[in-house]
């Protein structure tokens, strides 16, 4: 729960490291905390229009009008910035340059690409803290 906290402490903080345990543990809880505010954003508050979904009713395609809650984007931009400076400093507790975040903008092999980077062990690199 700590690393989650200070996921959020140190939203701009781009130049420290994060241990991947730290890492893996804040995902852990900031994933667990993204599925209960979706349930619970589908059920409380507004419902803002995302677009049309298509659903099979009886046989026939009806194309029905999508809706997101206003919890779940309040959530989704509120933790934007603070789970991308994560994941920048635990590229740099593994020893590569943050411009590696990139690499996810590559179809599927990307997301692969950096997931192996962000599993990767920590390097020595005295003088940068660990946060």
């Amino acid at each position: 729960m700590t690393e989650f906290v200070n996921m959020f402490k140190n939203y701009a903080n781009f130049t420290a490291r994060t241990t991947k345990r730290g890492y893996w543990k804040a995902v852990l809880f900031f994933v667990i905390a993204t599925f209960v505010i979706s349930i619970l954003s589908a059920f409380i508050g507004p419902q803002i229009p995302s677009g049309v979904t298509l659903e099979n009713i009886d046989g026939v395609w009806v194309a029905q009008e999508a809706a997101t809650g206003l919890l779940a984007i309040i959530w989704s931009l509120a933790t934007f910035i603070p789970v991308i400076a994560m994941a920048i400093r635990r590229l740099r507790d593994a020893g590569k340059k943050w411009t590696w975040i990139f690499i996810e903008l590559v179809p599927l092999a990307g997301f692969i690409i950096l997931i192996v980077l962000l599993c990767k062990p920590s390097v020595e690199d005295n003088g940068v803290p660990v946060v």
